[in-house]
């Protein structure tokens, strides 16, 4: 029999208020990328899967298109004042099939039990995972209390799955205190719910603890990579001589098709190649007229998008300028913020230095600058 279409409708409209913080969870990054992207990876790859909707929070819509800036989510989904509401909305829009209510607060979903799920569904209307509790409970206030019994005990998960007519007749159908998972509601109409096989990737990011523990598993599987860029430019025009994103005073600019920022030339080279990414020339030709005048800026920011788009980190960038002139020393500070903020990483981790070549070759005849960069990043697997 033919699968119906399945849509995974991932739940992001909270407001992440126990985690502390201005950015609600759902958009922190965690491993270089929003937490809300990672949900929506995890399940938009599945082959099972036929589409991914969000349900967002009335004022969060910046927050989302620019965690899921280019992938295919379609329209987001206004939530309402409860995690049931936002569910009740979500179903209302994605029509019939069947549908995996998931939180956005689970970046982490393996293949294999969305799998078990759907083919649950198969013989009951709705299925969830489940772990199996294995501490020792009991009732506590200011003092422990009376043990409780564990046997038979599971902890449930998400993503919850359902044939989606089934699971929106029980939500109307539900006449209780607002429900913090469907499979409550699911049960309270009547409707079996399987219980498969669950997993601790799935666990929630609720407390600064489950973050530093996802953030430990995150960098477990990456990979260290080194790029290395190099630039130069002669001296051209009147100015304004642009070196690390910002305008150094001197009598003479440097000559380029953009702004003929060295710094960030090299830098940006240094990023995509560590990544395997190619080159500057390859993503801004100097052949094309657009770029003319342009802001290295513009070249950096593209390169490290490219890398957190591919779940990298940017751990590290070191640039030499090599130069007679302009003396570098009182505008490193300002330099390596700059660097820093188009990166998206702290000030620490950006190093600039500055060298002469003892009044040899061009650079010694103030002809012109040259940089050299390395950058040090992290990205999933060797491939």
């Amino acid at each position: 029999m033919t699968e119906a279409p399945v849509t995974a409708l991932i739940v992001a409209a909270g407001s992440g208020a126990r985690l502390g913080g201005a950015l609600p969870k759902q958009y922190r990054p965690l491993g270089g990328k929003p937490v809300l992207r990672h949900a929506v990876e995890a399940l938009i790859g599945h082959p099972r899967v036929a589409r991914v909707r969000v349900v967002i929070a009335a004022d969060h819509h910046q927050f989302a298109a620019g965690a899921l800036a280019g992938m295919d989510v379609g329209e987001f989904i206004l939530g309402g004042a409860e995690r049931a509401d936002s569910v009740r909305n979500g179903l209302a829009a994605i029509g019939d099939g069947i549908v995996l209510v998931h939180d956005a607060a689970c970046p982490f979903c393996p293949p294999e039990v969305v799998d078990r799920l759907l083919d649950a569904l198969a013989s009951h209307p709705g299925a969830v995972p489940v772990l199996p509790v294995n501490d020792t409970l009991a009732r506590a206030g200011e003092m422990l209390g009376e043990p409780i019994d564990r046997s038979g005990a599971v902890r449930v998960q998400t993503p919850q799955a359902f044939h989606a007519r089934a699971l929106r007749d029980a939500i109307a159908r539900w006449n209780g205190p607002s429900p913090t998972d469907e499979a409550t509601v699911a049960r309270a109409a009547g409707l079996e719910v399987a219980a498969v096989s669950g997993s601790e990737m799935l666990d929630k990011l609720t407390t600064a603890n489950d973050w530093e523990r996802a953030e430990t598993m995150i960098a477990s599987r990456l990979v260290s990579r080194t790029g290395m860029g190099f630039d130069v430019h002669a001296f051209g025009g009147d100015g304004p001589l642009v070196m690390g994103g910002i305008v150094v005073p001197h009598p003479r600019g440097l000559a380029g098709h953009s702004d003929a920022d060295v710094v960030l030339h090299a830098i940006t080279d240094a990023v995509l190649g560590a990544a395997a990414l190619g080159d500057i020339g390859e993503h801004f030709p100097p052949s094309e007229p657009r770029w003319k005048g342009a802001a290295s800026a513009l070249f950096l920011a593209h390169a490290a998008q490219l890398v957190r788009e591919r779940g990298g980190i940017i751990d590290h960038v070191d640039c030499t300028i090599i130069a007679e002139e302009p003396k570098v020393g009182p505008h490193r500070s300002a330099m390596r913020s700059k660097v820093a903020e188009i990166l998206g990483v702290a000030i620490g981790q950006v190093s600039i230095k500055a060298t002469t070549t003892e009044r040899l070759g061009f650079a010694g005849r103030r002809e012109g600058i040259a940089a050299q960069a390395v950058a040090n990043i992290r990205t999933p697997g060797a491939g």
